[in-house]
């Protein structure tokens, strides 16, 4: 991962969300300012696992030019291991670990976020990756499963195998992305580690990226649902790195962003069906209409069809207003980030 780290700023990483963050969305994004690097989003790995053909496409046809880390997210060693020699025949410039899912779902199966209640599975894992990879091989994780305290024994386990990178979610897995990050742990990890160490969770615009940056000392940043709700992001931060001017996108840039994702994710699906294209786009609108004016947010979750669907775009984004750099306080899907206003 070092290599990869610009040298006049921190790096800056677009975040893997399953079932947002692939092909489509990375060559959206890329056009309004490309993070350096991507992740993509896990491949599942058990015994009986074979590569995910869609997944693949993000690396395989990846035009952005950006680098593309392959994750994996599993807890069977000889699966994980006969599943990054098969990623290594394409184009990657990594393995990543996961280990910071908090979803139920993958918790149950003791995988993602779930492995963090067994530090000596994780110790055996990591450990064995690192041998058996010989490529780059870095590690996602999150604080801990409870509570933060169980961080420093984690980060001892890191500590002691030679990954090559090490991301953070400032958060344990139970806190999800409902509290705010502690940066005391990123911080402690950055002054531990030999590899970077990249800080990710609640970095909502330019002001909280900044603020989680010098308060931890992190070598990046890896942005996820602040980069689905505003992908100008990585461009507006590389300017402020450079005191240069920023984009200003309005809610005509939002309107164009948001038909752009609509027609490249209805290019890539076999079987189009327009109902539930529809309702593919609503999970990302959830993020990308949250807070803003009037009732558009309200309007969208009725959408079904996509006449309905391009109508609410039209009503609530034909307009030249300059978008909220922020969502609102007290968000139910931005949590957090306002301790930072406080400072």
């Amino acid at each position: 991962m070092r290599d990869f780290l610009p040298t006049d700023r921190p790096a800056l990483v677009l975040a893997p969300m399953q079932d947002v963050t692939d092909l489509p969305f990375m060559r959206v994004i890329a056009r309004r300012g490309a993070p350096d690097w991507f992740v993509t989003e896990y491949f599942r790995v058990h015994p009986d696992s074979c590569l995910n053909r869609y997944i693949l496409r993000s690396i395989a046809e990846n035009e952005t030019g950006r680098p593309v880390f392959a994750q994996m997210i599993g807890r069977d060693l000889p699966s994980l291991v006969r599943t990054a020699d098969e990623l290594a025949k394409f184009p990657i410039a990594g393995i990543d670990l996961n280990l910071g899912c908090p979803a139920p779902i993958v918790c149950r199966k003791d995988a993602g976020g779930g492995l963090l209640r067994n530090p000596e599975t994780v110790n055996r894992l990591i450990g064995s990756l690192r041998e058996a990879i010989p490529g780059r091989f870095t590690v996602k994780t999150r604080l801990g499963y409870t509570t933060a305290e169980e961080f420093p024994a984690l980060l001892e386990i890191f500590r002691s195998h030679a990954i090559d990178g090490l991301t953070i979610h400032g958060r344990t897995v139970l806190e999800r992305y409902q509290t705010p990050v502690h940066p005391d742990c990123v911080k402690t990890a950055v002054e531990t580690m030999a590899c970077p160490v990249i800080a990710n969770g609640n970095a909502v615009d330019v002001a909280t990226g900044l603020t989680y940056l010098a308060e931890t000392g992190a070598a990046g940043l890896m942005i996820g649902r602040g980069a689905i709700r505003n992908p100008w992001i990585f461009s507006q931060l590389t300017a402020a790195f450079q005191n240069a001017a920023a984009p200003a996108p309005s809610y005509w840039d939002l309107w164009e962003y948001v038909l752009e994702l609509y027609d490249e994710l209805a290019r890539e699906t076999p079987k189009f069906n327009p109902l539930a294209h529809v309702q593919r786009m609503k999970k990302t609108l959830a993020y990308i209409s949250h807070g803003l004016e009037g009732e558009f947010e309200y309007d969208m979750r009725r959408a079904k069809t996509p006449e309905e669907f391009q109508e609410i775009c039209r009503k609530h984004l034909d307009h030249d207003i300059p978008l909220p750099p922020k969502p609102p306080v007290g968000s139910k899907l931005f949590c957090g980030f306002e301790a930072w206003d406080q400072k």
